[in-house]
């Protein structure tokens, strides 16, 4: 979800330019083509000797139409990277090393296959298949000496062990009683729940740790392998709450995890469990304002893995905190925060003391591998996609340039920080993204582009549409208004049962911010989003005609219509209160309501299988302007969920951004 616009009031004229110039002259200006051929690149895992890293990249394949996936490894001091899989046979993924250095392991399935692990020897050699596993393995861990590993495994259903092949061809009815009942790219939801398994190397079958009608998640092994934390809401109607608390199970359980310990009582969520080395602490990440829901601040907590009283670290911190790791040591606490337009690794020692940002600027990191004294970020710029970079002795070095080929022969915009307040007083922060060949004296169209979440931000990151923008003459507004993460939990609550109110101010005073700038051409204004990007767009264009024109991506507009239709029956709830008895809440936040005032030509946008944000909003909104006579387009990309996977859709959907906006706008 996206956020809203203010009407200008006073604007502080405070401007941070971040421009990053291109290594040689070159006229060339970003395609499509270009961007399709981008590689991403995650999950930087550092070899036990803290002499490679492992790490996966992932491309587009527009003649397969699919996604391919391939490891690599790439000295630690730099140097030349080292294809580890070939995408010709499978897509690898998860890369992670054995504990004795000698194996890189894998999660891949075979064509027509389940996913399983698999090894391959670091010094050459093909892979070799692990697990064999007939439904298939969704995610491992190596135990700490390195001759077992810890599965997570969906239970099996009746289907998926009998050796009827035609049978398992039909068509089976969907049978459902659970109160959440759906969940996109999931689908329907039935009782086959994830469950840990302990496999010893040499085995054929693994041993159940776990089991119930509980989900198990995030397991990580003690440190003298005798004990495995994970996290699973384990409460009589875990549908019904997000109360998710670590637990812990011996490694060599036998009775199926009916004998756990419970080590967190918050009744709120707890995720993310890493082991002091010593074995005697466990941090975590925890939600403890219940009422807040997703707008409440992830805090960073420490328990004894003994049991006892959690504490809350760096509680003054009133920023998201992700992937809490300890040091090698055990004398710190490294993770990720969320501030101001980036993400950036700080830490602070387990007893609350020396909170300090390691690794900080004007970049965005997302992942992060630790060993010894090496921090191993994944890192990216507003010109640059995330590259692994390494950090020792207070030196960040860039160690893979997998898109450089690309990206060295193309013109990069000027990425510029902006501050400003909103109509009431408020400080808001963003970004603008200026067309290439940028002349301060030229007016130029403007497309405010709003992000998702709501509980998101725009950061110091490369933003794929916006570049395209930039190359085909747009001036491009990214707006990090209230309802925004990296701001802090009073700045993202203020969106609570309010969407389309305040944001909406501040988002308006930004367009008027660059309009009092100079370069920006207020007849020529264009907005559009994703998700939450796409409800904010909706309610821009029901409030206001200075648009020309308007995507809305993914969006939803009449809420009680999606009720039991999208997965969000909980947040709904929490928020606007049950739909049959809290009826005006639900309807006066709903942007369909007022679609008679819509005049803005608006393309509506989606999945057909969306159940994130249903396409059900976007044939709404469609239908009622189509039968208003107002200018509007559907386009729907089928056997899609919330997010594009197939390629020639992705390609399909950036011609027709570009395409209605230089309609519309220029």
């Amino acid at each position: 979800m996206t956020s809203k616009i203010l009407k200008f009031s006073s604007l502080i004229l405070l401007f941070f330019i971040y421009f990053e110039g291109t290594s040689q002259e070159t006229n060339k200006k970003i395609s499509i083509e270009d961007i399709m051929n981008l590689k991403s690149v995650s999950n930087p895992q550092i070899s036990p000797d803290v002499k490679w890293i492992a790490y996966e990249t992932s491309e587009m394949n527009l003649k397969k139409d699919k996604t391919e996936k391939q490891l690599w490894m790439i000295p630690i001091q730099g140097g030349d990277a080292i294809a580890m899989t070939s995408k010709e046979f499978y897509s690898a993924s998860d890369p992670k090393w054995s504990p004795d250095n000698k194996y890189l392991s894998f999660l891949a399935a075979l064509p027509e296959g389940k996913t399983q692990v698999w090894l391959l020897n670091r010094n050459g050699g093909d892979a070799q298949q692990l697990t064999k596993i007939k439904q298939g393995v969704t995610g491992y861990e190596w135990a700490p000496e390195g001759k077992r590993l810890l599965l997570s495994i969906k239970d099996p259903k009746p289907e998926e062990l009998t050796m009827d092949k035609e049978d398992d061809k039909k068509v089976k009815p969907v049978v459902i009683d659970r109160l959440q009942f759906k969940r996109d790219y999931a689908g329907y939801l039935d009782r086959y729940r994830t469950h840990l398994y302990v496999f010893t190397l040499g085995d054929s079958v693994p041993v159940q740790i776990t089991s119930g009608d509980f989900e198990d998640k995030s397991p990580a092994w003690s440190p003298d392998g005798k004990s495995i934390a994970f996290v699973s809401n384990r409460t009589d109607n875990a549908d019904g709450n997000s109360n998710t608390d670590i637990w812990i199970v011996s490694a060599d359980n036998l009775d199926k995890g009916k004998t756990l310990k419970q080590l967190t009582t918050n009744p709120n969520a707890d995720n993310d469990p890493a082991w002091s080395p010593d074995g005697k602490q466990i941090t975590y990440t925890t939600i403890i304002d219940t009422k807040a829901m997703w707008y409440a601040t992830q805090k960073l907590a420490i328990i004894q893995a003994s049991g006892g009283v959690s504490a809350i670290l760096a509680n003054e911190l009133d920023r998201n905190i992700n992937k809490p790791k300890f040091s090698q040591d055990g004398k710190l606490i490294y993770f990720l925060v969320e501030e101001k337009g980036t993400s950036i690794i700080a830490s602070i020692d387990p007893s609350g003391e020396k909170l300090e940002r390691v690794i900080h600027g004007e970049f965005s990191i997302s992942d992060y591998s630790l060993e010894g004294t090496v921090i191993v970020p994944l890192l990216a710029k507003s010109n640059q996609p995330s590259e692994i970079y390494s950090f020792e002795d207070n030196n960040l070095k860039k160690l893979t340039a997998v898109n450089d080929e690309i990206l060295n022969k193309i013109q990069k915009p000027i990425v510029e920080k902006i501050h400003f307040k909103s109509n009431d007083g408020t400080d808001i922060e963003g970004f603008v993204v200026k067309p290439i060949g940028f002349n301060p004296k030229t007016k130029y169209p403007v497309i405010l582009w709003l992000h998702g979440g709501p509980v998101s931000q725009y950061e110091f990151d490369f933003e794929e549409s916006p570049q395209l923008f930039a190359a085909n003459g747009y001036v491009t507004l990214l707006i990090n208004p209230r309802g925004s993460s990296g701001y802090g939990q009073a700045f993202s609550e203020a969106l609570f049962a309010d969407w389309g109110n305040k944001d909406y101010q501040d988002v308006m005073a930004g367009i008027d911010f660059v309009i009092s700038q100079g370069y920006a051409d207020p007849n020529r204004l264009g907005v559009g989003g994703w998700s939450y990007g796409g409800i904010l767009t909706n309610y821009v264009i029901t409030k206001t005609n200075r648009f020309k024109g308007a995507i809305s991506g993914a969006s939803e507009s009449l809420y009680r219509a999606n009720y039991g239709h999208d997965h969000y029956q909980l947040t709904w709830e929490l928020e606007l209160g049950l739909p049959w008895e809290n009826a005006e809440a639900w309807e006066k936040l709903s942007p369909f309501n007022d679609v008679a005032n819509i005049t803005t030509p608006t393309l509506w946008i989606g999945g057909s299988d969306d159940w994130n944000v249903p396409i059900l909003n976007s044939e709404q909104m469609y239908q009622a302007m189509k039968r208003l006579g107002r200018e509007t387009l559907l386009v729907v990309y089928p056997g899609e969920s919330h997010g594009l996977q197939r390629p020639s859709f992705i390609k399909d959907r950036f011609n027709r951004y570009i395409k209605w906006f230089d309609d519309h706008i220029k």
